[in-house]
């Protein structure tokens, strides 16, 4: 088991190869975290945490696909059983191949229900019980704006992210007490999410959308602020997006 210095959090990271989370290992590392990374390119990951360390930041990683429940198991209990305990688990891999209905992609909505909803699910299967048994812990659940508001060609996508928004809800209210439960909801974000549109119209739609986008770094400072509250504060949500723009 490791030595932790005073203050320092055991942060568990999905999707931590690119964007947001890549943007918060780093952030949360420069404030005196310890980062465990996981993602499916495990050369990004090694990038990542090689970069960490030579700056003075603590962090490891391990190959994961969320939507296999027993690899995020193992990625749980590996880090339980390397540092003694997990104060926060970032549920952020995602997928976001855009489409309209009408285009019958039923892979890549079938891609997004496995990712974006499940991966959550098989993160809190991992780590609510670890955290029921060292009473205490936090939750960060990435879901997006499209929780909240739904536009053409993310009709699925929106629906997945609302999934994880009434997750997130039910899973604080059950909790109470010792688990802190946070759902960040960002807007348009730089990103490489928009890589995975295979849609010509949903590419369309994202780069108009992105003409505004925020830089990742944005999410992880909500991010950070959220875990960095007092043992008694909560925050359940917080929703970041451009000044600039609707989304």
């Amino acid at each position: 088991m490791t030595t932790t210095s005073p203050g320092q959090k055991i942060v568990l990271i999905t999707g931590a190869s690119s964007g947001i989370g890549e943007a918060t290992a780093k952030l949360l590392a420069e404030r005196g975290h310890h980062v465990v990374l996981g993602a499916r390119r495990a050369d990004r990951l090694e990038e990542l945490t090689e970069g960490i360390r030579a700056s003075g930041g603590s962090a490891e990683f391990r190959p994961l696909d969320v939507t296999d429940a027993e690899q995020v198991r193992l990625f749980v209990e590996g880090a339980h059983s390397r540092h003694g305990r997990v104060d926060v688990l970032v549920n952020n891999a995602g997928v976001m191949p855009l489409s309209k209905l009408e285009a019958l992609r039923l892979d890549e909505w079938n891609r997004m229900i496995d990712v974006n909803i499940r991966g959550v699910l098989h993160g809190i299967a991992a780590a609510l019980p670890v955290m029921r048994a060292q009473h205490h812990g936090q939750f960060v659940n990435i879901a997006s704006i499209g929780a909240h508001q739904v536009s053409p060609a993310a009709a699925v996508y929106c629906a997945t992210k609302y999934a994880v928004w009434a997750i997130s809800e039910g899973l604080r209210q059950e909790v109470g007490g010792d688990i802190r439960v946070t759902t960040i909801c960002p807007g348009v974000t730089e990103s490489e999410l928009a890589e995975s549109i295979s849609d010509p119209e949903g590419r369309e739609e994202m780069r108009t959308f992105r003409s505004v986008a925020i830089p990742a770094s944005s999410v992880g400072a909500a991010i950070a602020f959220a875990i960095d509250q007092p043992a008694d504060v909560d925050v359940s949500e917080i929703i970041v997006r451009p000044t600039a723009g609707q989304s």
